[in-house]
């Protein structure tokens, strides 16, 4: 299972014929981009100039091809920091701290994902709302989240173990893609940061944190 693009990262040649000894599960993390850029745009339709985190040791991440359009077609300016690891984070957050920016979206990524707790605390304590791809991020105190739903990805997971054990090639079963997304917003942290939700966008929430 990879959040990643394994077309992209070499682990197979292709999603529906891996042709090779391995196949599972792509979460596609990060290609959601847009999509919470323009949930940004509706929970904060007065900001314009939003930071993001990226890894740029990360292989599969090229957040400039994924979202700069996007975010100038819906009038916004990105400030891209790069992380590459706990040493990074402090110098970070002054970058947006200097910038007077109190969006932040947290682009996907396997260790900027197991520092979630710190980073959405330290943005919290700035009055910066966080958003990202991964309920993680919202359930730890972040705004809002869309993206796969890892209930779902785990049972794909699953059906795909239960094939391989009962004997298919694994050449022969397509990598799968998510079925499933959730929006979740975190209605306490809106509160925090005196956000009012829209009510459409709180309808269309699948889970809302309060």
């Amino acid at each position: 299972m990879t959040a990643a693009d394994p077309v992209v990262t070499g682990l197979v040649p292709s999603l529906n014929r891996p042709n090779g000894n391995i196949t599972g599960v792509a979460a596609f993390d990060g290609t959601l981009g847009p999509k919470n850029l323009e949930l940004l745009r509706e929970l904060v339709p007065k900001t314009d100039l939003i930071g993001v985190f990226f890894n740029p040791d990360n292989p599969s991440v090229n957040v400039p091809a994924v979202s700069n359009e996007a975010a100038r077609a819906l009038g916004q300016q990105l400030v891209i920091v790069g992380i590459k690891g706990e040493h990074d984070i402090d110098a970070a957050f002054d970058t947006l701290l200097q910038k007077q920016i109190r969006v932040l979206y947290v682009w996907p990524d396997a260790f900027l994902y197991s520092q979630r707790d710190r980073l959405v605390a330290r943005a919290v304590s700035y009055k910066i709302a966080v958003i990202s791809d991964l309920r993680a991020f919202t359930a730890a105190g972040g705004l809002a989240s869309y993206g796969a739903n890892n209930s779902d990805l785990f049972r794909q997971f699953g059906v795909h173990v239960g094939k391989i054990l009962r004997g298919a090639k694994p050449s022969e079963v397509p990598v799968q893609q998510p079925t499933k997304f959730e929006l979740v917003i975190n209605l306490k942290a809106a509160k925090a940061l005196g956000i009012d939700v829209p009510p459409s966008l709180l309808a269309r929430a699948d889970e809302v944190i309060e």
